[in-house]
């Protein structure tokens, strides 16, 4: 069974989660907008650290505690490293009172039907120990809606809901992420797509087993309501997918119930050479206003 006390902080918290998990594909460009062009570092190894570093100064701002962030989304290295001389994912629940989750895709596979599905996790067992061995809550998943495509929806709803099955099978709570295309010119019906093969699934859920949904904030205000409502969702959350912060906020704010998981609206105006009175006003402000967002109506 997942630690209760932290899915009673998920279901109950008044705030959102951050999504501190940029992967190898997404760090040059997370880097980039936080000021650090990639002369400033060579390899692999550097850029993580440096990326590492970004996330470590976000967590340690005194804004960044349970009372308004309720959990984190782990990249799988930064899960290996330390905060403050702590495992990271201890630091974020003992110190911050901030729930820890795991990325755990491994990216995306080519399109096809107008999706891309996650590529093949072969030692995912083996991650799901190791993540529950170091006081890791839940997971996340992403794969991506290109197109309003029925075949193509219905079989990324299907992954997602397949592999769910397979980290609550290890007492761990899945963050499916089934992302729509902010850009897309039928994105109102892939969103109602998605809404239908999800809750499919849903009804066919035994036990108690609950998952959480990570989606791209809808078109229509409240269109994800009965996902929300239901008995077998913890938690629905929203990525914010390229909107800016202050539209990804005003659109969030309109759909009760849905709260934040933000990554690049997160680190929106934060830069490497700000001073840590500077950084910890912009980070504290950020905070404020997408738990804000996150608690409306």
């Amino acid at each position: 069974m997942p630690d209760q006390t932290q899915a009673a902080k998920i279901r109950e918290g008044q705030g959102f989660i951050a999504a501190l998990d940029q992967s190898g594909g997404s760090t040059p460009k997370a880097l980039r907008l936080y000021g650090i062009e990639e002369d400033r570092y060579s390899g692999e190894d550097e850029m993580f650290d440096l990326i590492h570093a970004m996330r470590e100064r976000i967590v340690k701002a005194p804004a960044f505690t349970g009372e308004k962030v309720i959990g984190a989304i782990l990249f799988e290295q930064t899960m290996d490293r330390s905060f403050d001389g702590m495992p990271a994912a201890t630091y974020l629940w003992e110190q911050r009172g901030v729930v820890p989750f795991l990325k755990i895709d491994k990216g995306l596979a080519e399109e096809s039907q107008g999706v891309q599905l996650m590529k093949p996790m072969p030692d995912l067992d083996a991650t799901l120990a190791r993540a529950k061995e170091k006081g890791i809550f839940g997971t996340k998943e992403r794969s991506v809606i290109n197109a309003a495509d029925t075949a193509g929806i219905d079989a990324i709803v299907e992954q997602q809901f397949e592999v769910g099955r397979q980290v609550l099978s290890h007492d761990l709570v899945p963050i499916l992420e089934p992302e729509v295309t902010i850009s897309i010119s039928d994105k109102a019906e892939a969103e109602a797509l998605l809404r239908a093969a999800i809750l499919s699934r849903l009804e066919a859920m035994t036990g108690d087993d609950q998952i959480m949904l990570k989606l791209t904030l809808p078109e229509e205000a409240g269109f994800y309501g009965a996902l929300i409502d239901h008995p077998r969702v913890m938690k629905v959350v929203a990525l914010s997918g390229g909107y800016s912060r202050e539209e990804a906020n005003a659109r969030l704010a309109q759909n009760r119930g849905m709260v934040a998981s933000f990554s690049r609206a997160l680190t929106e105006g934060l830069a490497d050479d700000q001073d840590d009175a500077t950084f910890e006003r912009n980070i504290g402000a950020t905070i404020d206003s997408i738990r804000d967002a996150s608690v409306a109506g």
